[in-house]
């Protein structure tokens, strides 16, 4: 049993009434992953025996995207998934025509093919070859993650939609289409690929905490988690039922409340080891004391009295605190004039350099406010270049027209720089 491919210029001509039937395939959804091909006639659907049973001169329509099978007593004995109409010929080999599926479906078909049992009844099937967007997961427990930025394992949990694609239709059809189903939506037997999702998901997202990528940025990472969770799921999904994962979107991230405290907390940490913002606090601590006391209603003077006591207990830490503070912002704005005066300078990258370049991405110094680089690489502060006397670029001028400019062209006429 196999096709031949009809010329398609028979279509909409004579040769096309005298084909037995065209089968079209049934409806489908955006998660529909197969369905079975129905008769028509005229374009309408024939009432002349089982909708998806064919014949000797059956014509098959495929549409892009789609493969079709030619299931004979249940077992595939041809496919297609090349766009076009093709008629069926008991008597010829099978054709195979796989598109732009890759090799590998020949592998699949040594394996799936027909027995060479006796012909019994011939059907057709689609194969859904787009990608199958929107499907849900969510955690149900919260997930493990070792953030080497807070030295924490924190927990998680995460809500999105992932897709998938069938990229060996022959091994999805004998794998994890169930038998005798006349049509099948991924939703409808993805249970189990759940749980593998689930588990896959949170693979992936150890593999990323091991990569040292922070929580807080899981939710941009998209693109690394599909990777991730490709690899963890190929063998299960891939070389055994011929699908997989194309993208992982994560729609929210939400934290246990263990894991909120402790990032506060480090948070709150990170912010005062700046000497600044640790006087700054301390002051406010103070200043907070002292507004609380002025409205104590039990009496000012009593409050105020109890809070110079307690003053007087904590004054010398609090005068300490201050004094270290102070030390270490002196000690900070040393360093940085220590730093100015030798020519150090920070780049964009983060970088500490003090040539003309980075040394680590190699931009160019900026320059001083007032200065300017000439492109003969000397620093200068007028309208033009101390050394080979070239203008200053950034200068600004006047136009005929009266317009003060520091650009190319005139913001009033439109004219060009002299």
């Amino acid at each position: 049993m196999g096709l031949i491919k009809a010329a398609v210029a028979s279509v909409g001509g004579v040769l096309k009434d005298s084909w037995l039937e065209t089968i079209e395939p049934a409806p489908m959804s955006d998660t529909t992953v197969m369905v079975s091909g129905v008769k028509t006639k005229g374009g309408k659907t024939s009432n002349k025996g089982a909708d998806n049973v064919i014949s000797n001169g059956s014509v098959i329509h495929v549409y892009p995207n789609m493969m079709m099978l030619l299931v004979d007593s249940g077992k595939v004995v041809d496919f297609c998934a090349q766009e076009g109409y093709y008629e069926v010929n008991l008597s010829s080999a099978p054709s195979l025509f796989n598109g732009e599926l890759s090799e590998s479906i020949k592998e699949t078909w040594e394996r799936f093919k027909h027995g060479g049992t006796v012909s019994g009844t011939q059907h057709v099937y689609y194969i859904n070859l787009q990608e199958i967007k929107g499907v849900k997961f969510g955690t149900k427990n919260p997930v493990n993650y070792y953030d080497t930025r807070y030295d924490a394992e924190l927990f998680l949990r995460a809500h999105g939609s992932y897709s998938i694609k069938i990229t060996d239709p022959l091994k999805f059809f004998n794998e994890a289409i169930p038998r005798s189903a006349s049509r099948v939506d991924y939703t409808e037997i993805c249970g189990q690929y759940a749980d593998e999702f689930m588990d896959a998901l949170q693979s992936a997202i150890n593999q990323m905490s091991s990569d040292g990528i922070p929580i807080s940025s899981v939710t941009s990472k998209s693109r690394e988690l599909s990777k991730y969770m490709a690899e963890t799921l190929d063998e299960e999904w891939t070389k055994l039922r011929g699908m997989e994962v194309c993208s992982v979107g994560i729609a929210s991230i939400s934290y246990d409340e263990e894991s909120k405290k402790l990032i506060n907390m480090r948070n709150q940490g990170a912010m005062l080891r700046d000497a600044s913002i640790r006087e700054g606090y301390v002051q406010g601590q103070i200043a907070e004391g002292l507004n609380k006391a002025g409205s104590n209603p039990n009496g000012a003077a009593a409050a105020f009295m109890g809070m110079g006591m307690g003053m007087n207990a904590a004054g010398s830490f609090m005068e300490s605190a201050s004094r270290t503070n102070a030390a270490q912002m002196q000690q900070q704005a040393e360093a940085n004039a220590a730093k100015a005066a030798s020519g150090t300078w920070k780049c964009s990258c983060g970088a500490e350099c003090t040539g003309n370049f980075c040394n680590n991405c190699g931009s160019p110094k900026p320059a001083p406010a007032g200065q300017w680089r000439c492109t003969c690489g000397t620093m200068n502060t007028g309208n033009f270049c101390n050394n080979c006397g070239a203008k200053n670029p950034n200068a600004p001028w006047k136009c005929s027209c009266g317009a003060e400019n520091t650009g190319n062209f005139c913001n009033n006429c439109g004219a060009k720089r002299p």
